[in-house]
């Protein structure tokens, strides 16, 4: 498990989910063959899997710290290299998406509309992509609902909230928060909203 998935792990810890990753489902698809129709079958990748006694979430997880953050229109699928949609092919390719949300449910036990999706960027383009990203998401009709959008506020006022706990948890993320406000060098939170 990446860093950043591991702070999303403990957010998603936080309401009571049950957290693995990652995990694959097999989906088939028709490839791009000309001459005549081929199905192929691969395994796409959940980054992470959280399940509770009435809900199934099954998470993207992209930090892009080091990059220009996540793309309106490689999450939507409308970018002219593939390769940046493929991606986010848990999120805008309807043959993958109903099959992973399919294939997940039934492994696990849960009906289609307790199944949840969700994309947790730890950094967007810009503002401008947040708002398209959000939007779209919230039009999307996926297993008990619209896609979830998460950002890196969220993910760390959630994770704070566990790190002032005083049980001892071996997460080294937690550590970290926990020693950052030892030391005093970790702001104070804002409280959501």
């Amino acid at each position: 498990m990446e860093a950043f998935e591991e702070f999303v792990a403990l957010a998603m810890e936080s309401e009571g989910l049950l957290v693995a990753g990652p995990r694959k489902y097999p989906v088939s698809k028709l490839t791009r063959k000309a001459g005549y129709p081929e199905t192929q079958t691969h395994g796409y990748e959940v980054d992470l899997v959280g399940v509770r006694s009435d809900r199934l979430v099954l998470a993207t997880v992209k930090s892009f710290f080091g990059s220009r953050g996540v793309v309106a229109e490689h999450v939507r699928g409308e970018h002219d290299n593939r390769v940046f949609n493929a991606r986010y092919a848990l999120l805008n390719d309807p043959v993958v998406r109903d099959g992973v949300v399919a294939k997940a449910a039934e492994q696990l036990g849960f009906r289609l509309d307790q199944v949840e999706v969700r994309l947790y960027a730890g950094k967007f383009a810009g503002k401008r992509h947040e708002g398209e990203i959000r939007e779209w998401a919230a039009g999307q009709n996926v297993g008990g609902g619209p896609i979830q959008v998460h950002g890196p506020d969220a993910v760390v006022d959630k994770v704070r909230l566990m790190a002032e706990r005083t049980e001892y948890r071996d997460s080294a993320v937690l550590a970290t928060l926990k020693l950052l406000n030892a030391t005093g060098d970790l702001s104070p939170r804002t409280p959501l909203a």
